[in-house]
């Protein structure tokens, strides 16, 4: 194992260089002082050879192995489909390397836990890219919360619906619809964000439970989940993702004893808060590369011991919640 808090430099090797690393999450990587990437790999070798010339990476390969195995890589940053997450999981914990895998973790608590064991059975450093823990916008909401400028929290709803895209109603293949690779399709890709940040925001999950089906029959993952849940802090919840409704929605409300607050967990509006005192509206932007300040706290965490706010545990009960609405367990 490589003991990285004797490092002022970590170089990064990316598994899987594509859309959600070219702008969302590669940059930010190579932004962020005492960090650099180093290496790239893509099964289709043009692919990763374009995106390497593209973003100033000086290697890039078709196998994974040789870039887990690369004695200049001293992390990896896993950004592949989540049903190939714990087959590199496992083979970067092998070589005794520092991690971040792309949300969510596996397709299912199962395989998150193997991940988690491989990791701690070496004291390996391991990061789930939750990046909402971590942004600015959703930090406001936290400290609203925690100043009890809503009084004491009873309930939280999210409500989120989209209607079918294109691929959708074309019958084109897509991974994220796929049952094989995410059994739960758009709602383990979108719903782990904000079930994740709830987390965060609220505390952990004491209980959670729902129903889910395909109403749709669009593709072989289920399109309609309704869930509820309780938090440790007897804070009760419940959640409704639909993704074949007549347009889009998405909002989350947290209601208090003396007040509410209202945002969004993916559309770009304010957050709102609502109390004796009146309300309240900030916009926040977010960064271009909306991981900058997830992978700032990397860097925070690996060079100068200073703890991340998305860890492999963090990510492991969320896969718990995840399963437990969809009754997996």
């Amino acid at each position: 194992m490589k003991d990285t808090t004797l490092k002022t430099k970590i170089c990064w090797g990316i598994l899987g260089c594509g859309n959600v690393t070219e702008v969302k999450s590669g940059p930010a990587y190579q932004n962020t002082e005492g960090f650099e990437v180093v290496a790239v790999m893509r099964r289709d070798e043009a692919k990763a050879a374009d995106y390497a010339k593209r973003h100033g990476v000086a290697k890039y390969y078709s196998d994974a192995d040789a870039l887990i195995n690369d004695t200049e890589v001293d992390a990896v940053y896993i950004a592949t489909p989540p049903d190939s997450h714990k087959y590199y999981a496992l083979k970067v914990a092998a070589v005794g390397k520092p991690c971040c895998i792309e949300k969510p973790m596996a397709p299912n608590h199962e395989e998150s836990l193997e991940i988690i064991n491989a990791f701690e059975d070496k004291g390996l450093p391991l990061f789930v890219a939750y990046y909402r823990r971590s942004l600015p916008r959703f930090l406001q909401v936290k400290e609203w919360l925690d100043a009890n400028k809503i009084g004491e929290v009873r309930h939280i709803r999210w409500f989120l619906g989209k209607p079918p895209n294109a691929i959708d109603l074309s019958g084109e293949y897509n991974w994220r619809t796929d049952a094989k690779v995410a059994p739960a399709g758009y709602f383990d890709d979108l719903a782990s964000h904000g079930l994740d940040l709830f987390a965060f925001l609220l505390g952990d999950f004491e209980n959670a439970s729902g129903v889910a089906l395909n109403q749709q029959e669009l593709y072989t993952a289920k399109d309609a989940i309704t869930g509820h849940w309780l938090h440790k802090n007897g804070i009760t919840g419940s959640g409704t993702w639909n993704f074949g409704t007549q347009q889009r929605e998405d909002s989350v409300e947290i209601f208090g004893s003396g007040g509410k607050i209202s945002f969004s967990v993916f559309e770009d509006t304010d957050v709102v808060l609502k109390n004796e005192e009146g309300e309240k509206r900030l916009f926040i932007e977010h960064p271009k590369h909306v991981q900058q300040f997830h992978v700032e706290n990397l860097k925070a965490d690996l060079l100068e011991g200073q703890g991340h706010p998305s860890t492999g545990k963090t990510a492991l009960h969320t896969s718990w919640v995840m399963d437990s609405i969809l009754g997996n367990l």
